[in-house]
């Protein structure tokens, strides 16, 4: 494995990320700029757990649209399965979605500082 480097933009210094994490955010950022599995997302956080004919019934879309969104998101290790009887539910599997978030921000904190992600003006803190 590669030291990380440090890349230059506008005189601020950015770690590199690992391989497999910047893989790992790549994956998710392309699941997750599809409108429908944001949309997914969204409702299994707030509502915790959502049957398919739930999802379908909210994103007004074909069981078999909603079934290949939640097929991709469950690859990739985003959301998890529970079958009861006949009918599947979804969860978020915010263990691994808080991995790699953390792990973001962990590559990302200065020394001693708190973990940030700065793009020019706009910036991002997580809490300690």
């Amino acid at each position: 494995m590669e030291p990380p480097r440090q890349a230059q933009s506008n005189g601020a210094r950015f770690p590199a990320l690992s391989d497999q994490l910047e893989k790992d955010l790549v994956q998710v950022f392309k699941l997750l700029s599809d409108e429908t599995r944001l949309k997914i997302l969204l409702y299994l956080v707030r509502e915790g757990e959502l049957h398919v004919s739930a999802l379908c019934e909210r994103l007004g879309q074909s069981q078999p649209a909603v079934s290949h969104h939640l097929a991709l998101l469950r690859v990739a290790g985003i959301i998890e399965p529970r079958r009861d009887g006949k009918h599947n539910f979804y969860s978020v599997r915010k263990d691994r979605f808080h991995e790699i978030i953390g792990e973001l921000f962990q590559s990302m904190m200065a020394e001693g500082g708190q973990p940030t992600v700065r793009f020019d003006d706009f910036v991002i803190t997580q809490d300690a």
